[in-house]
This record gives structure tokens, sequence and C-alpha cells, in this order.
């Protein structure tokens, strides 16, 4: 039975209070960040940056994002903690947008900067926009509302800022309800080309009329797609995509050679893209079949090439009316969708330098992580007697997904095994891991980027060895994780916290932490913070000295850098507190090291779960092997050994296999089997 809205308000409202109360967040932040979780996962806004300030003067901002191709996002909040759900009108959205946007005209032209302390994060962003105003071409608007939005509020027009074009979005509990139930997590992003660019596409059918599935080869002029990514965005691009391209540069530098030196020969030389529908509208023209219309368009490989035509229009002010761009274009039911969709999207990446699968949520890590997270308890805490379990989201909205299929004991119960607060999503394990290893630049970046920074080293680990993602690192995952909050809450608390940089601040204190112990060939005991599911109040000491400290140094960055936020994503931020991690280890209690490991006991440790990972990965093999009959094993033998892709070796196994269940292949030979496996897949002999 689906929730109405005053019932999503309540859950919504209560899930912020216990957040908040948690993490010793100000529920104005927290309910800030819930929101621009939605907006960057469907691709609203490539990340999210916190920035309250408030003026008698009628100005107001509470957020922002600036992206690399000239486009401002800026938030703005009606949130004032409200017990019942009430309407919001035409004259509150009207007053809203006019603060923020006499906040970003204030910062354009008024030096609003020059009357701020420098240590505010308004002072940041409002010598942002005065440094960037010259090479912004696009402002974004964004209400975030706790309230529903009158109907009688159809459409506000877009504006003009300073010069530049606005445009305005509201989200409201309404349009967060609709989001929350919808399966595919964002909303359909549809073309009207006759409407847009006054004529539709010429296209060739390539399907033979199945129900599901259908299929058009494209040619798509260059100008219509860096049209369409001007205006849409990251929207235009598939999830995946998206998080994707964050670890590569926007301009791939042989696409833009082609642009400007060779356009004819683009379509040559580009494989084109690959793109998903729901639905298309075609008609026929004097010149053939044109789509005119295409529902929920998504990008799901060619992003690079993209983006890459939109940034050398832009900033080489390069002529593309010349170039054409292949497109497959796939047309799936909203019904096939969610699986079609992700293995279109996969297997059109896979071709690229840095495998894509990394950034999957159905990648075997994640999956190995989610299975750790539903099978592990955690000890209990204090005096409890009921043991808990941290609840991995590798896909998004799965913590709600499960409980929508209970009835409401069952969910009780649920919660009490899972609750709430012990729940992390991918990004959530990216940050907890990089600003461990060294990497808080990376955390800084934004969510999304970080993720995928992670998500590429990752990839490389795992193919490297996948015994190293054990329930060792699992375990330590978590631990860092209640570290990483803990920080948050305590330095929220501090007494020189302005309410601005939290999240830098924390990220650069781990890492000198993580720096301190690695200098001394130690390490923090996460196993013991595991066990006691709490770090002791010997770290809170630690964290609220080096918090300090950290926060001094990043409030003064190097010449010629005004913007905190700006110089904490550099590499020189890290170099320069680097180089104080000697002076403040001196300020640290002398019994903190006490309360350390040696590098050598945990790499043991380490060793011994790797060791560990290994049996079972070979169990499992076996499990998976022995569900497979031995006329199975023979019908894959015969088939493969025909077509000469088997080895000796892989002969010999196969004997075995062929003689389930009289003979038993051995946890190596399984894993040897399950590879047979894969090739068979590949050869269209084995189904998935």
């Amino acid at each position: 039975m689906e929730q109405t809205k005053e019932e999503f308000f309540h859950d919504f409202r209560q899930d912020l209070l216990v957040r908040a109360a948690a993490n010793a967040n100000f529920e104005l932040s927290l309910f800030m960040e819930i929101v621009s979780e939605e907006l960057v996962e469907t691709g609203h806004t490539e990340d999210f940056e916190l920035c309250h300030y408030r003026a008698h003067r009628g100005m107001r901002v509470d957020g922002y994002w600036f992206n690399d191709e000239g486009v401002l996002n800026l938030f703005v909040a009606d949130f004032d903690s409200r017990n019942d759900l009430v309407y919001l009108t035409r004259m509150e959205v009207d007053a809203a947008f006019r603060r923020v946007a006499n906040f970003f005209e204030a910062s354009a032209n008024k030096n609003l900067a020059d009357e701020l302390e420098i240590t505010s994060p308004g002072y940041g962003l409002a010598r942002q926009i005065l440094d960037r105003k010259h090479t912004i071409r696009q402002i974004n608007l964004f209400l975030l509302s706790e309230r529903i939005l009158s109907e009688r509020i159809q459409d506000i027009p877009d504006t003009v800022m300073s010069g530049v074009p606005a445009s305005h979005h509201i989200w409201d509990i309404s349009r967060l309800h609709r989001q929350r139930i919808s399966r595919s997590h964002k909303e359909p992003l549809d073309i009207d080309f006759e409407r847009m660019f006054g004529k539709g596409i010429a296209c060739l059918s390539a399907h033979l009329g199945a129900d599901t599935y259908q299929s058009y080869l494209v040619v798509m002029p260059a100008e219509m797609l860096a049209t369409l990514y001007e205006k849409f965005g990251a929207r235009l691009l598939e999830q995946n995509v998206r998080t994707f391209l964050q670890a590569r540069g926007n301009v791939n530098k042989g696409i833009r050679a082609t642009i400007l030196n060779e356009p004819t020969m683009f379509f040559a030389y580009n494989n084109g893209i690959t793109a998903t529908a729901q639905e298309v509208k075609t008609e026929i023209t004097d010149s053939g079949v044109a789509i005119t219309k295409i529902v929920d368009l998504q990008i799901v490989n060619g992003g690079q090439t993209t983006a890459s035509l939109f940034h050398t229009r832009k900033r080489d002010k390069a002529d593309i009316s010349r170039i054409f761009v292949q497109m497959k274009l796939s047309v799936i039911d909203s019904q096939q969708s969610e699986t079609i969709v992700p293995k279109i999207s996969e297997y059109a990446n896979t071709q690229n330098r840095v495998n894509a699968a990394d950034f999957f949520s159905n990648h075997p890590f994640h999956v190995r992580m989610e299975d750790f997270s539903r099978r592990i308890w955690a000890p209990a805490q204090k005096g409890a007697q009921r043991e808990t379990r941290w609840f991995y989201e590798r896909a998004r909205g799965q913590y709600a997904d499960v409980q929508s299929k209970l009835t409401p004991s069952e969910q009780r119960r649920f919660k009490a095994a899972h609750p709430k607060h012990q729940m992390f999503t991918k990004t959530d394990l990216a940050k907890f891991e990089n600003v461990w290893d060294e990497h808080p630049k990376w955390v800084n970046l934004g969510s999304q980027k970080n993720f995928a920074q992670y998500a590429a080293r990752i990839g490389k680990e795992w193919e490297k060895s996948s015994d190293a993602f054990n329930e060792f690192y699992f375990k330590r995952s978590v631990a860092r994780g209640l570290f990483f909050r803990a920080a948050e809450r305590i330095v929220s608390a501090q007494p020189w916290y302005n309410g601005g940089y939290r999240a830098n601040i924390v990220a650069y204190t781990l890492a000198v932490l993580g720096d301190i112990t690695k200098r001394k060939q130690q390490s923090i005991n996460f196993l013991g913070i595991w066990n006691a599911q709490s770090i002791n109040s010997m770290f809170e000491i630690v964290i609220a000295i080096v918090s300090k400290e950290v926060n001094k140094e990043i409030v003064s960055p190097q010449p010629g850098i005004s913007n905190v936020t700006e110089w904490c994503k550099k590499e020189a931020c890290w170099t320069q507190i680097q180089e104080q991690t000697e002076r403040i280890e001196m300020l640290l209690p002398p019994e903190f090291h006490d309360r350390l490991v040696s590098l050598d006991d945990q790499n043991t440790a380490m060793k011994d779960a790797k060791r560990m990972q290994k049996v079972d990965n070979g169990i499992e093999a076996q499990q998976k092997v022995l569900e497979i009959s031995a006329e199975e094993w023979i019908r894959v033998f015969d088939m493969l050994n025909e077509r000469k892709l088997l080895t000796p070796m892989e002969i010999s196994i196969l004997d075995i296999a062929k003689r389930i269940p009289a003979k038993l292949p051995s946890p190596k030979q399984s894993m040897v089997l399950l590879d047979i496996l894969d090739k068979g897949r590949m050869e269209g002999i084995v189904s998935n």
C-alpha cells in the first residue's frame, strides 16, 4: 500500500530528527543534505556544498555548487521544523527566490564579500561568484521546502540575473514523495525535438517487432546533442555514466582534436553514443522515418563524446554544424528498464580503460559488502542485550524498499535490528575509506567525485586480489565510519566552530590522525572500535585537539586563494597541513599512542582475514558448482571442446564435474569451473 503525503512527511520528519540527534547536526543543515542527495542522485546537480547565509537586507542562501561547465546552482531552504504538513504559497515562493537572487547580485555587483568575515562560508561563496561572474553562463535556483507547493503554481518563468539566464526549481514534500516511490529514482527526461529544434532526427528501425524492446540507429546532429547537454546537463546521462565521468576530464583530447581539425571525419572516427528511452514517437517524412519525441532519454555510453562536443563549442567557439554522431537508441518499457538499462550501460562501457563495472551497484565488491552487512551482527552496546547490524545500501533506496514489503510489526523488528543511524551508502563508504587512506583532497571534491576515485581504486585492487575485501575490511570500514561520524559530532560541539566547513575539517582531521599513526608504524585499533561500537574518550579528546589545528590551517589558504572550500580541494592544502603534523602530534596526550596497535599486528590480522576469505570463496564456488547438474557440465564441455576453447587443465577438471555427485571438485577446482562458465557465457552457451 502506497504511502500518503502526510505519512511520508511524518516519516521524513522523524528520520530527520533521529539523524540530527545522532550526528549533533543542525536540522536545517541535515534537511539540505537529505534533499540534495536526491538531486545529486537524479542528476539535477553534480554535487552540493552547504553554505548558510542570512541577512536582514532580504538576502539568503543555504547551499551551492559550481560545475566545470559554467553552471552555478544556488539553493535556498524553506524549513522551520514544522510539525504539520502545510502549503507553500506563490508569494512565499517568490520571496524565497528573490532572497537568493539578491545574494547573487550583491555578490556579483556590490562586492558583498568585502562586508563578510573572511572565515565565513558566506564570504567564500560571495567571493567565488565575484571571481567567476564572467564565466557563469547559467544559474539554477533551487527552493527546497518541507511544505507542499500550492497547486495554483504551475510554472515559474526563467529570468535573467545580472545578464545570466536563471531557471527556477522547486523541490517540495510532494516532489520528494514522488521521487521516493519511483522505482527509477529519477524524473523522466522528455525531449520534444520538433518543439526544441523545429524538426525530428533521421533514424532507421533496427528491431524485429519485440514488444519489450525496440531499437533505432540515429544520425544525431552534433549541434542538437551539444544543445541538449547545455540545457539538461548531467540529467541527460545515466547515473553510472555521470559517476564514471567524475574520474575523467570533461574534454577528451582526441575528440577535441577531431572536432577542431577534421570535423567532417568525426562520424568515421568516433564510436558514437548509446542511449535508452522508455518511449519514442516517430513520423514519416519525405526523407524517411524521423524521431520527433523521446520519453526518458538517457545516454548510457558516450557521455564523454557528448560533453566534449559541448565544451569545444563553448570554449573553443568551434563550428560543429558539419558534425554528426551515430547513436544506438534502445527503447525499453518501464517494467523492463530497471534490469535491462543497467546491463546496457555496463556492457556498453566495458571497452573503457577504467573498468566501468567498478561504478555499478552490482559489482562483486558491492555485493560482497552487502552480504557482510546482512549476516554480520555488531556487538551489543553498553549493556544492551540485542545485537544489531550495519545495513549497507549498495543500491539507492534499499533500506526503504526492504521495509515496504513488511507488516508494521515486521518493520519494527527490522528497525530494531537495523537502526537507521547504522545504514550507510556507497558514497558514505567512499568517504570513510578515502579519508583514512590519506586521500582527503578526494573527499573534499564532493561525494560523487570522491566515490568515482574510490571506485576506480577499488576496481584495480579487486582485480589484483578480491580476497583483500573480507570480514576484517567490512568491520574496519564500519569502525572508520563510527570514527568519522563521531568527529562530525565533536567538531559541531567545539566553542571555536562557527557553523562552516565541518565536512572539510572532519576530512583533514582524520587524515592527520592517519598520517600520525602511519609515521609511527601504528594504527587506530579499528577492530577494538568495532567491538565497542564507539570510540573512547581519549579519541574524542584527540579529535577536538586536531580539528582545532586543522581549522586554523584551512582558513589560512595560500596567497591568491580566497575561498576555503576551493582551497580544501587542492593537493597544496593537504601538503600544508602535513607540514604541521609533527607540531600537532606534540599537542596530543602521551597516552594516545598507548591506545594504538602496531602496523605489524594489523597487517597480520589482515593477512589472516584474507586467507579466510580465500577459503570462503572456494567453499562458495564449490556450492555454486554443485548446484549445476552433471548433465549440464557435460553439455558445457561438449560445446566448448567442439570450439577448441578448453585448455588441458580445464578438460581434466571438467571430467570431474561430469561425474557430480559421485565425484566432487575441490574448492580450488570449483573456482576454475566458474571461470569456465564465464567463458561459456561469453560464447552464448551458458545463460545468466
